[in-house]
């Protein structure tokens, strides 16, 4: 499927998704860190929508994603915009070439793709090592309450005019795992294409995640959950937690 087709039908399930959300977290959790912050890097940004919002906060961001179509809806979005955008085509498992940003973000669930222990080690020092001695690295994951009590075994559709999904969520074998079975058909002309998707994704322990940050070379992390930046937002049944990281010297 073409970049446009495809791209146009990803923002178009996903009209609805909390972006002002993300935005607003980051810009708080950005005021209240003491730092100054200017140079950010989106990883796993998509179609550009939490990117080129960053931009127009007064930031220049650099987004990065796996997908060359993704990133070249999202170029033609920031053009018809007039937003400036460095655009990257990176596997966030083998990033390189970012240095002294001050800050790193990685929302929807981005990181949850990430489902090997060995992978996410890696992944996380990428990052630490793409940001300066006392950078952000804030990013989301899906809870493991959420994925046990409203991912697993469970069904999902939607249907519009244009474009219409069917989605299987399947239990995997170890906890926190789980494989995303997604048929799609999308409106062309006067007929509906078909196309499939297959996801996998896995959720840790919260405690498990700031281990890993520590081990990269973040201090112990700040976490909160449901686009809150307060500590008190973190419960037992919160569906997403976020991570507030800061490089340590040294």
């Amino acid at each position: 499927m073409a970049y446009k087709q495809m791209a146009y039908l990803y923002d178009k399930l996903m009209e609805d998704a909390p972006y002002d959300q993300w935005i607003n977290f980051t810009l708080d959790v950005f005021r209240n860190s003491g730092e100054r912050i200017e140079r950010i890097a989106d990883l796993g940004c998509g179609t550009g929508e939490i990117t080129l919002k960053l931009a127009k906060s007064g930031h220049q961001v650099t987004g990065v994603d796996y997908s060359t179509e993704m990133l070249a809806y999202a170029a033609h979005k920031a053009n018809q915009q007039k937003t400036t955008v460095q655009w990257l085509q990176q596997d966030l498992r083998e990033l390189q070439g970012l240095a002294d940003f001050d800050a790193v973000v990685s929302f929807c669930d981005v990181i949850n793709y990430i489902t090997s222990e060995d992978e996410l080690r890696n992944v996380f020092k990428r990052i630490a090592d793409s940001l300066k001695t006392g950078g952000l690295f804030l990013f989301d994951v899906h809870s493991m309450f959420h994925v046990q009590h409203h991912f697993i075994n469970q069904t999902f559709a939607d249907v519009t005019e244009e474009a219409s999904y069917i989605w299987f969520c399947i239990e995997g074998e170890k906890p926190g795992e789980i494989f995303h079975d997604l048929t799609f058909f999308s409106l062309e002309g006067n007929n509906y294409n078909r196309f499939d998707e297959y996801h996998h994704q896995r959720t840790y322990s919260i405690d498990f995640y700031q281990q890993l940050l520590i081990e990269a070379g973040f201090e112990k992390p700040k976490v909160v959950a449901d686009f809150s930046a307060k500590e008190e937002s973190l419960h037992d049944q919160a569906e997403r937690i976020f991570f507030i990281a800061k490089k340590r010297s040294g």
